[in-house]
Protein backbone atom coordinates (compact mmCIF):
# COMPACT_ATOMS: atom_id res chain seq x y z
CA UNK A 1 0.00 0.00 0.00
CA UNK A 2 2.60 2.68 1.38
CA UNK A 3 4.86 1.67 -1.77
CA UNK A 4 1.85 2.31 -4.08
CA UNK A 5 1.33 5.66 -2.47
CA UNK A 6 5.33 6.62 -3.21
CA UNK A 7 4.69 5.43 -6.51
CA UNK A 8 1.67 7.94 -7.24
CA UNK A 9 3.68 10.63 -5.25
CA UNK A 10 6.37 9.84 -7.69
CA UNK A 11 4.62 9.52 -10.90
CA UNK A 12 3.34 13.78 -10.31
CA UNK A 13 6.81 14.38 -9.83
CA UNK A 14 7.62 13.00 -13.36
CA UNK A 15 4.41 14.27 -15.00
CA UNK A 16 3.99 17.70 -13.42
CA UNK A 17 7.11 20.00 -12.79
CA UNK A 18 5.21 22.75 -10.49
CA UNK A 19 5.14 19.97 -7.71
CA UNK A 20 7.57 21.09 -5.35
CA UNK A 21 7.62 18.73 -2.17
CA UNK A 22 6.17 15.92 -0.97
CA UNK A 23 4.07 17.64 1.09
CA UNK A 24 2.71 20.24 -1.62
CA UNK A 25 1.64 16.54 -3.38
CA UNK A 26 0.20 15.28 -0.79
CA UNK A 27 -2.41 18.21 0.75
CA UNK A 28 -3.10 20.36 -2.28
CA UNK A 29 -3.38 18.05 -5.31
CA UNK A 30 -7.07 16.70 -5.94
CA UNK A 31 -5.66 14.59 -8.12
CA UNK A 32 -3.75 12.67 -5.80
CA UNK A 33 -6.43 12.08 -3.21
CA UNK A 34 -9.30 11.27 -6.14
CA UNK A 35 -6.98 7.97 -6.82
CA UNK A 36 -6.69 7.35 -3.05
CA UNK A 37 -10.28 7.44 -2.43
CA UNK A 38 -10.75 5.39 -6.05
CA UNK A 39 -8.46 2.15 -4.47
CA UNK A 40 -9.84 2.23 -1.33
CA UNK A 41 -14.01 2.29 -2.90
CA UNK A 42 -12.24 0.05 -6.03
CA UNK A 43 -11.08 -2.64 -2.79
CA UNK A 44 -14.32 -2.62 -1.11
CA UNK A 45 -16.19 -2.90 -4.96
CA UNK A 46 -13.99 -6.36 -5.79
CA UNK A 47 -15.18 -7.66 -2.42
CA UNK A 48 -18.82 -7.72 -3.96
CA UNK A 49 -19.72 -4.96 -1.54
CA UNK A 50 -21.43 -1.97 -3.35
CA UNK A 51 -23.26 1.07 -0.86
CA UNK A 52 -19.74 1.90 0.39
CA UNK A 53 -17.51 2.04 -1.99
CA UNK A 54 -20.29 3.90 -4.20
CA UNK A 55 -20.83 6.65 -1.08
CA UNK A 56 -16.55 7.00 -1.27
CA UNK A 57 -17.01 7.90 -4.46
CA UNK A 58 -19.79 10.15 -3.72
CA UNK A 59 -17.63 11.39 -1.20
CA UNK A 60 -14.61 12.42 -3.26
CA UNK A 61 -16.41 13.87 -6.22
CA UNK A 62 -17.70 16.35 -3.91
CA UNK A 63 -13.94 17.27 -1.73
CA UNK A 64 -12.09 16.93 -5.33
CA UNK A 65 -14.40 17.69 -7.96
CA UNK A 66 -13.26 14.15 -9.93
CA UNK A 67 -15.59 11.27 -10.18
CA UNK A 68 -14.44 7.49 -10.54
CA UNK A 69 -16.70 4.88 -10.36
CA UNK A 70 -15.56 2.13 -7.74
CA UNK A 71 -15.63 -0.57 -10.59
CA UNK A 72 -13.17 1.09 -13.06
CA UNK A 73 -9.84 -0.59 -13.71
CA UNK A 74 -7.21 1.98 -12.99
CA UNK A 75 -3.49 0.69 -13.97
CA UNK A 76 -0.39 2.44 -12.06
CA UNK A 77 0.62 5.36 -13.07
CA UNK A 78 -2.73 7.62 -13.47
CA UNK A 79 -1.78 11.36 -13.07
CA UNK A 80 -5.13 13.62 -12.94
CA UNK A 81 -3.79 17.53 -13.51
CA UNK A 82 -6.47 20.12 -13.08
CA UNK A 83 -9.16 17.28 -12.28
CA UNK A 84 -12.29 19.09 -12.30
CA UNK A 85 -15.31 17.38 -14.25
CA UNK A 86 -13.29 14.46 -14.72
CA UNK A 87 -15.54 11.41 -15.31
CA UNK A 88 -14.34 7.78 -15.34
CA UNK A 89 -16.92 5.12 -15.67
CA UNK A 90 -16.94 1.82 -14.84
Amino acid sequence: MFGQLKRDIQVIFERDPAAKSIWEVVLCYPGFHAVIFHRMAHWLYRRNLVLLPRMISQISRFLTGIEIHPGATIGQGLFIDHGTGVVIGE
